[in-house]
């Protein structure tokens, strides 16, 4: 896979954070999940931080209530990856609403295509500032619990600026290794990329 279709990849299941599950792997246990979600963020956000996860049924539910501005979802049973993702609290119904989506059955662009046209009739939120998102990524088996470490799993940073373009930001559309450039743009799901390494 080349860089550009990996960097596409990963930022799709970061969108996509906590879709519906399908398959049958049991989830952790609700601290193991905890302190897995929280690893992909910086330290200083870590401990007031909400955090989404997996009940016994497979259904996703709030572990933790936080007083931060961050929201966590801890690794879904169903990917076969290890994937972890944070993000500000005023993205919550954008990507609420793109889980209830999914779980009625829509898939891939059809997702955004809906949630684009609620933004645009103003019946969905975006927030009127930029907001972060943090994800980790791995290969199953990057996440111990014992230790609570992620070894091997790499980070993805993204920040949304909804409507963003290279003209308004200065920030080009063409995906780079270790530098930031705009993914969507235009779109209200625009986002700088960081992608420190893919290595």
């Amino acid at each position: 896979m080349t860089f550009l279709n990996r960097c596409l990849a990963l930022a799709t299941v970061a969108a996509a954070a906590a879709g519906p599950l399908v398959g049958q792997s049991a989830p952790l246990r609700a601290t193991q999940q905890i302190a897995a979600s929280v690893l992909a963020l910086p330290a200083e956000l870590r401990a007031d931080a909400t955090i989404l996860g997996y009940g016994a049924d497979g259904q996703l539910r709030t572990l933790r209530s936080g007083s931060g501005g961050m929201i966590c979802l801890g690794p879904n049973p169903m990917e076969k990856e290890f994937h972890v993702a944070c993000y500000h609290r005023s993205l919550e119904p954008f990507m609420a609403r793109g889980r209830a989506l999914r779980a009625a059955g829509l898939e891939g662009e059809r997702v955004d295509s809906a949630r684009f046209a609620e933004v645009r009739a103003g019946t969905l939120e975006m927030p009127a500032h930029p907001a972060a998102l943090y994800s980790l990524f791995g290969p199953a088996g990057s996440f111990d619990p014992a230790t609570g470490q992620a070894t091997g799993a790499k980070p993805l940073y993204v920040v949304y600026i909804p409507g963003a373009t290279p003209e308004t930001t200065g920030i080009p559309a063409t995906p780079a290794e270790g530098a930031p450039w705009i993914m969507a743009a235009g779109t209200p799901r625009a986002h700088i990329m960081f992608v420190p390494s893919m290595r």
